[in-house]
């Protein structure tokens, strides 16, 4: 048989479509490419975006913002020193990007200047911590993302 270039563009089309189709039943089929939003209710998250913007400017005002440290049993998060850890209220959430069984959120309740994340809570990898926080009636916001 002879090999002509008509019969050499119908192959590549062939060959072009067969790549596309696998590339579609991959990606749908593996769960190793199955990645959750960040949240379900997404555009209500989005019309209060502007409250966390003033709430990021309200702690970059700060003399001193939140920190964190990894130890052995596990990740501490440390609140401000020189304000009183007892007037601190809000919400912690912990965002895990691949996998959103392990994500959680618990509200801050200080006996201490700090806050303990147990390592038994925490999967090494990425994670994306949002601590949500007031004091004093100034709300405040802190954004990171750490690798654990």
């Amino acid at each position: 048989m002879k090999l002509n270039w008509g019969t050499g563009i119908v192959i590549a089309f062939i060959g072009f479509i067969s790549f596309i189709m696998y590339f579609i039943v991959t990606m749908n089929v593996n769960d190793k490419y199955d990645h959750d939003l960040v949240t379900e209710d997404y555009y209500a998250e989005e019309l209060a975006y502007q409250k966390d913007i003033d709430k990021l400017k309200n702690a970059k005002k700060l003399s001193e913002n939140i920190t964190y440290k990894k130890k052995g049993n596990g990740l501490i998060i440390l609140f401000p020193s020189n304000i009183d850890y007892k007037k601190i209220t809000g919400k912690m959430f912990l965002y895990r990007p691949s996998n959103k069984q392990l994500d959680f959120e618990s509200d801050i309740s200080l006996s201490n200047p700090h806050l303990l994340i147990p390592d038994s809570r925490l999967v090494d990898g990425r994670w994306n911590i949002k601590i949500d926080w007031q004091y004093n009636g100034i709300s405040y916001l802190y954004k990171k993302s750490i690798d654990y």
